[in-house]
């Protein structure tokens, strides 16, 4: 079984002539206790192009030292990363295959680097022995890997031990500046030995001319892409939100391509815009249930335990856990499919090779702001609809609809933020308060029709519906207010003066 650890270091320059300066100076440390000298042999694997270390993450097989086994790092941020163990053996683990998939697809990872290194261990330590930090002096010889090309160096490392406050490394670090140590300029060991031996990737060109509504809108394209692969191995880990936020970016992505279609060919984006709708659907069978169950609990938790009638609690966990277990394995399931890995390589594919019309080689912001002048007009048409129904079902469905052109517009206003500044911020900013009053009137019919399911099972089974019904009355209310709000809202958000802002 694969585990996890949250590894906080901090890399120094260092060479074979360097000293360590006296650490007991620092606060808390009583004693730098010498570990000896161990020997690492680690072969880092990747693929001939380099598409983990483009992303900053390492795949490695390490023997020797008490963490003997293959490891995946990704980065958290600047010098936190959290390290994912597998035990020793011959290949990789399938398990830590799964979390390389989005990036690696079907290719093989093979052995880019080979990491010799004698590392001189020192631990330091509290008063009553408890271990704050670990010191290393490591001297280093990298070997690429086919051809041989090879590089030497000395740098110094200090981890940070579990559940110790960060505070250390900064008193460690200023102990070491005073001595003349400098941190490195490398990020990891890999990350040197690339490009001491020639072989450093190259990042990513953007196709399009700067300043043109191609370049603009494939720069929000890649960055939605980009956050698709790399929010994948976080669902895999269940992470918190991860799910959420791997679902989100399908949705910018999505409706980018929907708001710029004078931009990028219709053609083509049409479909990869179906193959984002059904992962999305996947994705969100676990999100709504994981935000239905949240709103489900806390309403229950809020009521007076007088009016808390038969199991609820119990049947409320019933629920989440039978139906949360299900939802992840749809998620896994078609995070594992061919389906989803084509999808990944059309994208690629878009981004490489970019369908672009006319309008694309136009200036953005021109091209831009008419986009979301069109959107915002989306926006007031469909909400002039469903306040001209009478509440009820076909309303209901017609404020989700106004809902999806709300998320549309600020989806299509952050994409437009670099080019058009001020307005795309306004404009964001104007509907944001929109959304969220008709998110609150969707989950509130959602939840309604959980509520009616849970009170008919509790009535054939022989127990108290009151608590159900008495739920199904609030959230009815509260699609009631939000109906009743909604005119004010869209009031203040100033859809004329908005669209006036965006017009050059």
């Amino acid at each position: 079984m694969a585990e996890t650890k949250r590894e906080i270091e901090r890399k120094y320059e260092a060479t074979g002539q360097t000293a360590v300066p006296d650490l007991t100076r620092v606060s808390g440390v009583s004693a730098v206790v010498d570990r000896g000298v161990m020997e690492l042999d680690a072969v880092y694997y990747d693929t001939p192009d380099f598409r983990l270390a483009a992303d900053a993450l390492t795949l490695r097989r390490r023997t020797g030292g008490d963490d003997a086994g293959w490891h995946i790092k990704f980065p958290v941020t600047s010098g936190i990363r959290d390290e994912v163990r597998a035990p020793l053996a011959d290949t990789l683990p399938g398990e830590l295959a799964g979390l390389l998939r989005s990036r690696v697809r079907g290719d093989d990872v093979v052995p880019v680097v080979r990491l010799r290194s004698a590392r001189d261990v020192r631990h330091l330590v509290t008063d009553d022995g408890t271990l704050l930090a670990e010191l290393s002096v490591d001297t280093v010889h990298a070997e690429r890997l086919p051809d041989g090309a090879e590089a030497t160096w000395t740098e110094i490392e200090v981890e940070l031990a579990d559940d110790t406050d960060p505070a250390v490394l900064d008193a460690v670090e200023k102990r070491l500046r005073k001595a003349g140590i400098r941190p490195s300029a490398s990020a990891s060991k890999l990350a040197r030995a690339l490009t001491e031996t020639g072989a450093a990737p190259r990042p990513a060109d953007t196709p399009g001319t700067p300043g043109t509504a191609g370049a603009a809108v494939l720069g929000y394209v890649r960055e939605q892409v980009d956050a698709i692969v790399a929010h994948d191995p976080a669902v895999r880990r269940d992470l918190p939100d991860a799910v959420h936020q791997l679902r989100v970016a399908c949705r910018r992505l999505r409706s980018a391509f929907k708001t710029y279609r004078r931009v990028l060919d219709r053609n083509v984006t049409d479909a990869l815009g179906e193959e984002l709708k059904w992962l999305a659907g996947e994705l969100g069978v676990a999100r709504d249930q994981e935000v239905l169950d949240e709103r489900l609990r806390a309403h229950v938790t809020d009521l007076p335990d007088t009016l808390v009638l038969g199991p609820v609690k119990a049947r409320l966990r019933r629920r989440d856990a039978a139906r949360g277990g299900h939802a992840r394995r749809q998620v896994l399931a078609a995070l594992d499919s061919a389906r989803y890995l084509a999808l990944l390589d059309g994208l690629d594919a878009l981004l490489s090779d970019p369908p672009f019309r006319k309008a694309a080689h136009r200036d953005a912001g021109k091209v831009l702001a008419r986009a979301l002048r069109e959107d915002l007009d989306r926006l007031a048409g469909r909400i002039e609809h469903a306040l001209s129904l009478a509440p009820g079902h076909d309303r209901d469905l017609a404020l989700h609809d106004a809902r999806k052109a709300a998320k549309r517009a600020r989806y299509a206003a952050d994409a437009a933020r670099p080019t058009l500044e001020k307005p795309a911020r306004r404009l964001a900013k104007g509907v944001k308060p929109v959304q969220s009053l008709l998110g609150e009137h969707q989950d509130a019919v959602v939840a309604r029709t959980a509520l009616r399911e849970l009170g008919l099972q509790a009535h054939g089974l022989g127990e108290s519906a009151f608590t159900w019904g008495l739920l199904y009355g609030r959230e009815e209310a509260a699609a009631a207010a939000a109906e009743r709000e909604l005119p004010e809202v869209w009031a203040r958000a100033s859809a004329t003066e908005l669209a006036a802002a965006l017009t050059h």
